[in-house]
């Protein structure tokens, strides 16, 4: 369905005014919740309210770790489903204080070059035009917080940084000892600041950025920056934080960090699915505004790259956890290297590459993105359906829930433990008529139901 871009704020708010994305619990105590909650204000690109996200660590990519090895794979990432491709860094990094041999991407030294290590502007132009002509979006990792020492800032603008007791530029903390800590402040550093991604929006076509640390800056210098972005086009904007504040005005989508880590306890033996429903139906997901999303994701590259891989910190439920994030209210973020199967940490300073195989998890991937693109009660945020808890005989090990947002309804089914378990549900909450996604076997369902599910069984029947 096409909505204008103009009409989609407006519909949120009547859609909604009376209600929660999440449901367990007396009515009167939802609708409390919900009254004391903030309504996004943010203008969500159209192209959003169903689209993915697919991280992109150009130097470990491919072997070659460039743009031009990267532009071979548009194809075959437009096949999977990707909509919106996120670069890591892609700027020149700084050699003073660098980490290891080729440093890291987040100190940068010049925010509108390209780091030749990558290749050219043109090379990256050429890779932000086939994705626009394959219907996906390009949004780039934008480090507004710092920026490496020899950046030239530090001669031309040295009041545009924070200053310790003794008058000497400063890192923001003990271990980032290759950056130099911004002053926000300093009016002129926030207007240069937005000047330089107004750069890749005007000229090079961008979508929007993924900021990093993004409330150890400003939230009124993100709404600054939104505004005057939007000027432009309309713009996506991911921050990487958990912070409610920053999504009234200037992001639409935050991480969801403390459903990851609750993911791993679980996975770990630590927690049960009881910490889901506390997290979802006690807390609201942290209360962030209506109409925000939030992005779960099963990796990414701080937790690949120093806390272990997906498969190192969930194991056998690896699967299991991926469709619990492809289908609970948000968006999702896969990891370059996720749908191959992936299974090793990537170096950080070094050169690295990813053995990609035979794509192992490519079809698993592109079935699951797929249904959320086309079935509407999987939109992100707002924009999808109520999730409703559905109670068995093992809510410790089971999540079970039904999202529904006009003729589209999904039923899904996890079983979040490593013991085989006979399930029994009970109510009017799932039955009908029902495909299930990965057999494609057609199934009805009446008010009692039992499912045999083996240790980290998934199931998710739509329709």
């Amino acid at each position: 369905m096409k909505m204008k871009k103009s009409n989609i704020t407006r519909r949120l708010l009547m859609v909604l005014a009376p209600f929660s994305i999440f449901a367990c619990g007396p009515a009167t105590e939802r609708d409390d919740r919900a009254a004391e909650r903030v309504i996004s204000r943010v203008n969500n690109p159209e192209w959003s309210i169903n689209a993915n996200i697919y991280e992109v660590n150009t130097r470990q990519f491919s072997p070659e770790g460039t743009f031009a090895a990267f532009e071979e794979h548009l194809d075959r990432l437009q096949e999977m489903g990707v909509d919106i491709l996120w670069f890591m860094p892609i700027q020149p990094i700084g050699e003073k204080n660098r980490k290891g041999t080729l440093g890291s991407y987040y100190s940068i030294a010049n925010y509108t070059a390209i780091n030749p290590e990558f290749g050219t502007m043109a090379d990256f132009k050429r890779v932000v035009d086939g994705a626009h002509e394959r219907g996906m979006y390009v949004i780039l990792d934008w480090v507004a917080n710092h920026t490496a020492w020899d950046h030239y800032w530090t001669e031309t603008n040295p009041e545009f940084y924070e200053l310790d007791a003794d008058g000497n530029f400063m890192p923001p903390n003990e271990d980032w000892t290759d950056v130099l800590q911004l002053d926000y402040s300093n009016e002129a550093l926030r207007t240069a600041m937005i000047g330089e991604m107004r750069f890749w929006i005007e000229e090079i076509g961008l979508d929007g950025f993924r900021c990093d640390v993004a409330d150890y800056v400003p939230t009124d210098f993100w709404v600054r920056a939104r505004t005057e972005l939007e000027s432009i086009k309309p713009v996506f904007m991911l921050a990487e934080a958990e912070n409610p504040e920053l999504h009234e005005y200037a992001f639409e989508a935050g991480y969801g960090w403390r459903l990851h880590h609750i993911m791993n306890d679980i996975a770990a033996g630590d927690k049960n699915v009881k910490a889901i429903d506390n997290y979802f139906f006690v807390e609201d997901a942290g209360g962030f505004p209506y109409g925000s999303y939030k992005m779960y994701f099963i990796t990414n590259h701080d937790e690949n790259s120093w806390a272990g891989t997906e498969f190192d910190r969930l194991g056998d439920g690896v699967e299991a956890f991926a469709v619990f994030t492809a289908t609970i209210p948000g968006t999702i973020l896969l990891y370059n290297g996720q749908e191959a199967g992936f299974d090793r940490m990537l170096e950080f300073f070094e050169k690295d590459q990813i053995d990609w195989g035979d794509f192992k998890y490519h079809d698993f991937y592109k079935t699951l993105l797929g249904l959320k693109r086309e079935n509407r009660a999987l939109w992100n945020g707002a924009f999808g359906g109520e999730m409703v808890r559905v109670p068995t005989n093992h809510d410790r090990q089971v999540f079970a829930f039904v999202r529904e947002k006009e003729e589209d309804k999904v039923f899904v089914v996890l079983n979040l433990s490593d013991k085989p378990l006979d399930v029994r549900f009970k109510g009017e909450l799932f039955p009908g008529s029902y495909t299930e996604l990965f057999s494609e076997e057609a199934v009805d369902f009446d008010r009692e139901l039992r499912m045999q599910l083996e240790p980290w069984a998934y199931r998710v029947y739509f329709r």
